[in-house]
C-alpha cells in the first residue's frame, strides 16, 4: 500500500493493523500466535511511541505484539493509536499502572478488549486495500476483480502469521524481488522467516520454479501452506520448520541464487554467517524488517562477510537492502 493505512470506518476506530507500524517485541516478524486480548488507545506521537518503545522492552516479546499508528495524516496534530496484543490475558491494573505515567490523562481511553481467536488476524484485513508493488499484487478474495492481466497475484487471507503486504516491510521487499527479477532468473531461491509465505509465493510465481521456504515457527508453516493452496501453486514452495537455515532443505553450502529474509535487525545480524554460506558467490541477498536505524549494523554484520550494499529502498520508516558480494558485480564498460 502506498500510503498510509486507509481512514477506519465509523464502527471501527481501532482497526488491528496498520501500515505505518512500530514494531517492538515480535518474534521475527511474527505476532503471537493465539491473540486474547488487545489493549487500544488514543493519545499523542510522541506518548504512542514511547509507549512502544517500553512494552517492547518490559513485556515478553514471544507474547506480546505493540503497534503505532497515525489514521490522519492530513490533519495537524492528529491522533496516534496503540496497540498492544496479548497472546493470554494480561493484568490490565498492571499494565495501566505501567502506560499511566506517560499517557497522563489519555489513559482514561485506554481499552481491553478480549478477542475469538479465530476472528483477530481476519479483523486485521477488513478494509485494507490491494497492494501493488511493481508486477506483484497482493490482494483478499473480495479484491479478486483487481487483478490486471500482467499482474503477479498472491491472494493472502487471515492467518496466524505476520505478512499480508500491507506492512511497509513487506511491501518493499516485494519491491526489491520485482527489481531483481526484471535483471536475472535466479535457480535456486531461499525465503528464510517465510512468515505467511507471501515473499516466497511471489518469487515463485513469478519464476515459475520452487521456492525453499521456512519459518522457526510450525504455525507459519501451516499457513504458508494453506496460502499456497488458496494460491493454486501447493508444488510451487519446498517448506521446513527451523531456526534459520538450520534445516537440510537450507543448509546447502554455496547452494542458493538468491535469499530473502524478511525478519528484523538481531536475526538477520546473527544469520550473517550461515546465510553467506548457503548463497552462491555471485547470488543476491534482500533483507529486510529494519527501521532506518538498524541499516547501519546490518550492513556492519555483512560486509564482515564480503557483501556491498547494491541497492536500497525505503518505504515508510522500513528499508529493504539488495546486497552482492565483492567481486560479483560486473564491471562497467569503458
Amino acid at each position: 500500500m502506498a500510503g498510509r493505512m486507509p481512514k477506519p470506518e465509523a464502527q471501527n476506530p481501532f482497526p488491528l493493523s496498520a501500515d505505518l507500524f512500530y514494531m517492538r517485541g515480535m518474534r521475527e516478524g511474527l505476532l503471537p500466535h493465539t491473540v486474547t486480548t488487545v489493549l487500544k488507545l488514543s493519545t499523542t506521537v510522541g506518548r504512542a511511541k514511547a509507549i512502544t518503545e517500553l512494552l517492547g522492552e518490559v513485556l515478553d516479546p514471544g507474547e506480546t505484539a505493540v503497534s503505532a499508528f497515525e489514521i490522519d495524516d492530513e490533519a495537524e496534530g492528529s491522533p496516534w493509536f496503540v496497540e498492544v496484543f496479548f497472546a493470554e490475558p494480561p493484568d490490565e491494573d498492571a499494565i495501566r499502572d505501567l502506560i499511566g505515567p506517560i499517557v497522563g490523562e489519555d489513559l482514561s481511553g485506554a481499552v481491553f478488549t478480549a478477542v475469538e481467536a479465530k476472528d483477530w488476524v481476519k479483523a486485521s484485513l477488513d478494509g485494507l486495500k490491494p497492494v501493488r508493488a511493481g508486477r506483484f499484487l497482493v490482494h483478499g478474495a473480495h479484491d479478486r476483480a483487481a487483478v490486471r492481466i500482467n499482474d503477479i497475484a498472491i491472494e493472502i487471507e487471515a492467518g496466524l502469521a505476520f505478512g499480508t503486504g500491507h506492512h511497509g516491510t513487506t511491501a518493499g521487499c516485494l519491491l526489491a524481488i520485482d527489481a531483481e527479477l526484471k535483471k536475472r532468473r535466479p535457480r535456486h531461491v531461499l525465503d528464510v522467516g517465510t512468515g505467511t509465505g507471501l515473499l516466497a509465493l511471489a518469487a515463485a510465481k513469478r519464476l515459475k520454479r520452487r521456492v525453499v521456504a521456512g519459518d522457526i515457527d510450525a504455525i507459519a508453516i501451516d499457513v504458508t501452506r494453506e496460502n499456497a493452496i488458496l494460491n493454486r501453486a501447493p508444488g510451487l514452495l519446498d517448506l521446513y520448520v527451523a531456526p534459520g537455515v538450520r534445516h537440510a532443505k537450507a543448509m546447502r553450502p554455496g547452494h542458493f541464487d538468491m535469499v530473502i529474509a524478511n525478519i528484523l535487525q538481531r536475526p538477520l545480524m546473527r544469520l550473517s554467517r550461515s546465510m553467506t554460506t548457503v548463497l552462491r558467490p555471485s547470488g543476491t541477498l534482500i533483507l529486510s524488517g529494519l527501521l532506518v536505524k538498524d541499516v547501519a549494523g546490518v550492513l556492519s554484520a555483512y560486509r564482515m562477510q564480503g557483501w556491498t550494499l547494491a541497492s536500497k529502498g525505503q518505504r515508510e520508516s522500513w528499508v529493504a537492502l539488495v546486497l552482492k558480494r565483492h567481486g560479483a558485480a560486473p564491471r562497467p564498460r569503458r
